[in-house]
């Protein structure tokens, strides 16, 4: 989790420090300590107020105190944080509950106004045939030009059955109005479960909040009516969650009573051991668990503690590599503070913790944990695995980048405004999984850029720009001038054709968009299937038996597609395929 932005609502300083006081004197023991703790209290806030009295102009106080704050916070850890009453209710949002009063859309600013991004199957948006694309002019008479994302947010959401009155905008069309009642806006866990090729179940988890071990029970439930011949749990991009939860999901596939993972810090009391609590709802069929970089916390607790258990098979990337517990502890003010309390640690014994945030650098930055200190652990059946560095895929599947070319035509919402025409040409488009743009759709839509700005910098295009300033203050540029112009005419030539040299990925991109705006977040799933490629190596593997049983014995693990196997025998994280997945 990243950290939010601290920010202190309320206002009565001596009052917090001296609730902070009393709870050092009942924690800590020793009479030095309790001294220091007392004093460095009493000269923060002697300082904070003699400032605040004396300075020569006037100043933010609460603005200097979040500064102090921030500062004491930022020397520990990225998720030890203090959240104000102000935030409360998007704390709980965002790490806790997934539930608002709303119409089920997100909205982003372009050039002083509003747009919809995105829209959810099922919630009054929907059923008000709001589309992505659409301008929001106002909202309940509000006129919503020059106005953020917040402000606009906190006009969109409200109580539960509340009306909500829209002026909407849609390309060259007069505006219209739309009257919506604002309904409990859920957004799952599980955004998305059913069956693909090989008859193989798959599960997309994107969060640990509340109840996404139960929605993954449903998902499951229903897919075992389908005889799946394995399952696939995808965990990319999954930034993770409740402990709690994460257990009880590796606890559908493994045995009652089996350790998951334990957490360890200096408070004994603190310490605990989570164990499966119940007879597991599929512990036979074979299972892959999906990963990525942006695989953190609780996914690496599900995704290594399959691992080490020898129950799933782990494709894709190395993980992210968090093996920090927070626990949440009541401040005065209706505000609290999270703390990191522990360090986690999974079945064969191994904390997948990457950064060591106590020994920093001089300069006070964070250093990954030393290449000596990597420890070899065993899982269950004997398997090799290694801490201090994420979750090592059994499987490693390079992950493509797009070419600059791509990544500009989304960033500068040009994918996202042909996706906008296109539905708008094409009222209807009937089956989402075998949908496939056409060539003459990809020539229209190169027609369509064709008076648009989409300039952008190739990485060669900066080593010759680099050239020439070298080139230039070591006076040769003279020199080579003639080979300069010569090498730079040949790459413009090249990045001319990129539409064409790099057609296919953005033919998946510019599908995955344009299913969105018929069949939502479903559609943006199903059309991407095809183009899936660790999805398609989970498929692969599990109907081959021989190979699943081989990787489970530790026969055939950490291979990588497309590359020579992945040599652990050193004990070193810093291999090729760190270098691929960072």
């Amino acid at each position: 989790m990243n950290k939010g932005n601290v920010v202190f609502n309320k206002y009565k300083k001596t009052v917090f420090f001296a609730g902070v006081a009393a709870l050092a004197l009942t924690t800590w023991g020793f009479k030095d300590d309790l001294f220091q703790i007392t004093k460095n209290l009493d000269v923060f806030a002697s300082v904070y107020k003699e400032v605040n009295i004396n300075y020569v102009d006037d100043i933010n106080s609460a603005k200097m105190i979040k500064t102090g704050v921030d500062a004491m916070l930022d020397g520990l850890d990225p998720y030890t944080e203090f959240v104000p009453e102000s935030e409360i209710e998007d704390y709980k949002l965002h790490y806790v509950s997934t539930q608002y009063g709303g119409i089920g859309a997100g909205i982003f600013a372009r050039n002083g106004k509003v747009f919809v991004s995105d829209v959810f199957a099922g919630f009054p948006a929907q059923k008000a045939d709001i589309r992505p694309g659409d301008q929001l002019v106002k909202i309940n008479d509000v006129l919503l030009e020059g106005k953020d994302n917040d402000q606009v947010g906190l006009l969109l959401k409200g109580s539960k059955g509340a009306s909500i009155k829209l002026l909407v905008k849609r390309g060259d069309n007069p505006a219209f109005e739309k009257t919506l009642v604002r309904d409990e806006i859920k957004q799952p866990n599980v955004s998305y479960y059913g069956m693909v090729d090989g008859n193989m179940g798959y599960i997309k988890l994107d969060k640990f909040l509340e109840n996404s071990a139960e929605e993954v029970t449903t998902a499951l439930t229903s897919l075992k009516k389908n005889n799946p011949n394995g399952i696939i749990l995808d965990l990319r991009s999954n930034g993770g969650g409740i402990l709690q939860e994460a257990v009880k999901i590796v606890n559908l596939f493994v045995a009652k009573d089996v350790e998951v993972v334990s957490q360890r810090g200096k408070i004994a009391e603190k310490n605990a051991t989570y164990n499966t609590m119940t007879t597991p709802l599929e512990p036979n069929l074979p299972l892959v668990v999906l990963v990525n970089s942006h695989s953190a916390s609780a996914s690496e607790i599900v995704a290594g503690s399959l691992q080490d258990l020898d129950r799933a098979i782990v494709i894709g990337q190395r993980s992210y590599g968090k093996g920090l517990v927070q626990q949440t502890f009541s401040l005065p003010y209706n505000s609290l503070v999270k703390i990191t309390i522990a360090k986690y640690y999974i079945p064969s014994g191994r904390c997948i913790q990457e950064i060591d945030y106590t020994h920093r650098k001089d300069d006070g930055s964070v250093v990954k944990v030393a290449d000596s200190l990597i420890h070899e652990f065993k899982t269950k059946d004997g398997r090799s695995v290694y801490d201090g560095s994420g979750i090592y895929p059994d499987i490693f599947v390079k992950q493509d980048r797009f070419a600059n070319v791509t990544q500009t035509l989304v960033g500068k919402l040009l994918i996202f405004d042909y996706a906008t025409r296109y539905r708008e040409q094409h009222p209807m488009l009937s089956d989402i999984k075998s949908f496939s743009l056409s060539d003459a759709d990809y020539a229209d839509f190169v027609k369509f850029l064709g008076d648009k700005n989409y300039s952008y910098t190739t990485s060669s295009e900066k080593v010759l720009a680099n050239l020439k300033t070298e080139a230039t203050k070591e006076k040769q540029f003279d020199e080579i001038k003639g080979e300069y112009a010569a090498l730079e005419a040949k790459m413009m030539a090249t990045k001319k054709n990129d539409l064409q040299l790099h057609k296919d990925e953005i033919k998946q991109v510019l599908e995955n968009e344009i299913a969105s705006r018929y069949f939502y977040e479903k559609g943006r799933y199903e059309t991407n299937f095809k183009y899936d490629k660790e999805l398609a190596q989970a498929v692969k593997v599990m109907q081959d038996k021989e190979q699943v049983a081989s990787i489970l014995k530790g026969e055939g693990s950490y291979k990588v597609i497309g590359k020579p196997l992945f040599a652990m025998a050193s004990k070193k994280a810093n291999t090729d395929q760190d270098k691929d997945d960072q």
